[in-house]
């Protein structure tokens, strides 16, 4: 950092605080009662989607601790809203 005004380091800063914020946003793991509540989806019915290769995968954070991420579901949901509405290509 020798020779970087000072501004010059807290924008960087900021600049960085900005990426870790949406990186955040982006990879925020929510839990099964919450994947069910914007899937609108039944556990079973998540599940066997997941086994179809039709709904995004679970991330295992332990032997019994299964979370998703929030991105990926809202994208899934997004990509059925544009299939529905023939806006897909």
């Amino acid at each position: 950092m020798a020779g970087t005004t000072l501004p010059q380091r807290h924008q960087d800063s900021k600049a960085e605080l900005e990426l870790r914020a949406e990186t955040t946003r982006t990879r925020r793991f929510i839990k099964l009662p919450e994947v069910r509540s914007l899937s609108t989806l039944s556990t079973s019915e998540i599940y066997r989607r997941i086994a179809a290769g039709t709904f995004p995968k679970q991330v295992m954070l332990g032997p019994r601790s299964a979370v998703w991420i929030e991105a990926e579901v809202i994208a899934w949901c997004d990509a059925l809203i544009a299939e529905s509405r023939g806006e897909v290509a």
